[in-house]
């Protein structure tokens, strides 16, 4: 009856992520019909129709599925190791210290935009996000130590960490010209502005070998979930399996961070609908986390392109309105 139940909603999740995507390839500065669409797919397409959807709107969407998958799956894996359903790598000062290193790479005088940048220089930007997530879980970690990592210490120090990580963000800003300091601000915010091919290929492998993986030891997610009394009981490392699964959330965080910004409580949602959708089983909800969160991040792409057209805003404004109600919810439902 549950593998029934499931599979319906993984079908379901499948036909509203489907429809998400036609609805982002039709809409636009430039209208497409879906005879348009599918004309250009089957090679009968012009040059027009063959530009907006190859080189404008598909990359971005196949980018979103990309970082939403990561993002969801990382907050899947957080609030399962801290037992918080408010823990997302946005809230614990992970995005925060992915984003502090890419604003200071540009703050050393790099000027290309992500559309122009070569490959040389694109494989650098997730190289360079990583650092930034695991230096800031590493200090995340060290404030929150007292024999082990406590749960409620790391996220309270994560939440510490990230204010002053934005803090830091805000005064390099500062002293920027004004196109660096307009390209910061969009980043910071999420958006989905700078897709390209480039960042696919760089981007997928790891976002699948890390979901893969996560996804294998789903098992190990769902015993400490239970406690760490329990889980040592059955004869679990608590501490050492922690630890690695702070560092794969950490490590998808920062796929995504690092070529789409700083969406916030995208990996709130996301493992929070799954969870009350399909229940606590981390085989399912980690694979429906991603594939809510990228329901919710193309259609809010759709939203930020269309909503003041031509002039487009970040697509994490779009997530947060959603994401920081919610929030407050939880947070009120929790007291």
């Amino acid at each position: 009856m549950c593998r029934s139940k499931n599979k319906k909603i993984f079908l379901a999740a499948c036909i509203l992520l489907a429809a998400a995507v036609c609805l982002s390839l039709t809409m636009g500065s430039y209208q497409m019909t879906l005879e348009e669409i599918f004309a250009t797919f089957f090679g009968k397409g012009n040059r027009l129709w063959e530009f907006t959807i190859y080189e404008s709107r598909l990359p971005r969407i196949v980018l979103a599925v990309i970082v939403a998958s990561a993002l969801g799956i990382s907050g899947c894996i957080l609030q399962a190791v801290t037992r918080n359903p408010l823990a997302e790598p946005g809230v614990v000062g992970i995005n925060a210290g992915a984003a502090l290193m890419v604003v200071l790479w540009i703050a050393a005088g790099t000027k290309a935009y992500y559309s122009v940048l070569p490959v040389s220089s694109a494989m650098l930007m997730p190289a360079v996000a990583m650092f930034g997530s695991l230096l800031s879980l590493a200090v995340v970690c060290a404030l929150s130590y007292k024999q082990g990592i406590g749960a409620i210490r790391f996220i309270l120090c994560g939440i510490g960490v990230n204010a002053a990580i934005n803090a830091v963000i805000s005064f390099c800003q500062l002293s920027m010209s004004k196109g660096d300091f307009n390209q910061v601000l969009t980043w910071t915010n999420g958006s989905l502005w700078g897709s390209s091919w480039n960042y696919i290929v760089l981007t997928i492998p790891p976002v699948l070998v890390l979901g893969g993986v996560a996804v294998c030891r789903a098992k190990v997610l769902d015993v400490l979930a239970l406690g760490d009394e329990l889980a040592s009981g059955v004869g679990l490392s608590v501490h050492r399996e922690r630890a690695f699964f702070l560092v794969l959330a950490t490590l998808l965080a920062a796929c995504a961070t690092a070529v789409a910004g700083n969406i916030a409580f995208l990996a709130l949602l996301g493992p929070q609908l799954a969870k009350k959708l399909a229940g606590n089983q981390h085989k399912v909800i980690l694979p429906l986390s991603a594939m809510i969160a990228s329901i919710l991040l193309v259609g809010a792409d759709v939203i930020a392109r269309t909503l003041f057209s031509p002039i487009e805003i970040p697509v994490g404004i779009v997530v947060s309105i959603v994401g920081v109600p919610y929030f407050i919810y939880l947070m009120l439902k929790g007291k």
